[in-house]
């Protein structure tokens, strides 16, 4: 099975796909890029603040990798950009989480404050779901590809409906849907 099996190329939600790693890509961009415009040593903790959180050149190299992560995937586009926006915002939650409780402690390498702790969780947020978008759903429309996948040999139940009465007029008994 190839990933690309999955999602047409041009169905408009690798659009969506794209668009969200583009943006979040230039957003970690413009924040590592702006951390490593004031000079800042790899592992000081003392803290400058960029665009309201805190950062040093560690956090600032992590963040254009990401970034630039995040823009491969936005070219690449399709599933390989919905499936990257879900790990790095899967990696973004988690990294929230293990942050919120170093703050203060000499772990904190990366100098996160509660501000960096909550764009964290926010943009992780934001990345999963444009990862997650028409892909993760109960309520996904039968004509969907990944509701399609998930149901191979099922028919949608507008199909049982069309196909409910029998040549002679009867009914078909209908089997309880999933």
């Amino acid at each position: 099975m190839d990933l690309r099996d999955e999602l047409p190329v041009d169905h408009p939600l690798s659009r969506v796909y794209r668009v969200g790693a583009a943006l979040c890509g230039l957003l970690l961009l413009v924040f590592g890029c702006l951390g490593f415009a004031g000079s800042l040593s790899s592992f000081d903790t003392a803290g400058q603040r960029i665009a309201g959180m805190s950062t040093n050149g560690l956090l600032s190299t992590i963040s254009v990798v990401f970034g630039l992560l995040l823009f491969v995937a936005a070219l690449i586009g399709g599933n390989i950009a919905s499936s990257v926006n879900i790990a790095v915002g899967v990696l973004f939650v988690l990294s929230g989480f293990v942050h919120l409780f170093l703050i203060g402690r000499p772990g904190n390498i990366l100098d996160f404050g509660m501000t960096n702790v909550i764009f964290s969780f926010l943009m992780g947020l934001l990345i999963m779901t444009f990862g997650m978008y028409g892909r993760v759903s109960g309520g996904l429309p039968h004509d969907n590809p990944y509701w399609q996948r998930r149901h191979r040999g099922d028919r949608a139940p507008e199909a049982h409906a069309t196909q409910g009465v029998l040549a002679g007029g009867t009914a078909q008994p209908q089997l309880p849907g999933r």
